[in-house]
């Protein structure tokens, strides 16, 4: 799997490399927010490793961007940052982990394999589950405690992108731009409030301030 490193230090981005080769990763290492902006659409990494503290700007506007683009690999944050109100921005704005430095190689590497699996997890059969709650991508088919819930094709867009990143909270951002188109007569919060009522009201949980998050 390849993964992009975007970390300016030059002794930590040596020996991220060289472990994570080691450990059998291809890596793409770049000091520069452009750089990575770049390479995100030429590279196509699996993954991407990403310091906030840029010398060409902040690794936040490159995560804004990124997902507001419309780029949806796994991405970790390494950083110094350490308050909650960065940690809450890091994850309102679309990252899959963050983790603050200095931190242990190990813990780097089992949070890297945990983001990518989770990403993975019904990638090549196109069928996600949380609990009782299954959706088959390629079927359009929703299961919930063993029977079928029908749904409009927006309420299904917007199970999905939740699904899909189970593990961390969607803005509404995201929601909006991949389910409602532009002629969308209906608010987010109307299809989400028709979901609750199908799959269960507790099972999609409201972030407030940031979005919403799928729970068992």
């Amino acid at each position: 799997m390849k993964i992009l490193l975007v970390e300016d230090d030059l002794e930590l981005g040596r020996a991220l490399q060289s472990v994570l080769q080691g450990e059998g990763f291809s890596v793409v290492w770049v000091r520069m927010a452009a750089d990575a902006r770049r390479l995100l659409a030429e590279a196509e990494p699996d993954a991407m490793l990403l310091d906030l503290g840029l010398p060409d700007g902040d690794g936040i506007d490159l995560l804004r961007h990124a997902r507001a683009s419309g780029v949806e690999l796994p991405i970790l944050l390494i950083t110094s940052r350490d308050s909650l109100e960065d940690r809450l921005n890091g994850f309102g704005l679309g990252a899959d982990d963050y983790l603050i430095k200095p931190f242990d190689i190990p813990e780097l590497l089992a949070r890297l394999r945990a983001v990518l699996r989770r990403v993975q997890g019904g990638g090549s059969t196109g069928v996600w589950h949380c609990g009782e709650l299954q959706l088959d991508e390629k079927r359009m088919a929703i299961n919930c405690a063993g029977r079928a819930v029908l749904v409009s094709r927006t309420e299904f867009s917007i199970l999905l992108a939740l699904l899909q990143k189970s593990d961390r909270v969607v803005t509404r951002g995201e929601l909006e731009d991949r389910a409602l188109s532009c002629s969308e007569s209906q608010t987010l919060d109307v299809h989400i409030s028709n979901l609750r009522k199908k799959i269960g009201e507790r099972r999609i949980r409201t972030v407030r301030g940031v979005g919403y998050m799928i729970q068992q």
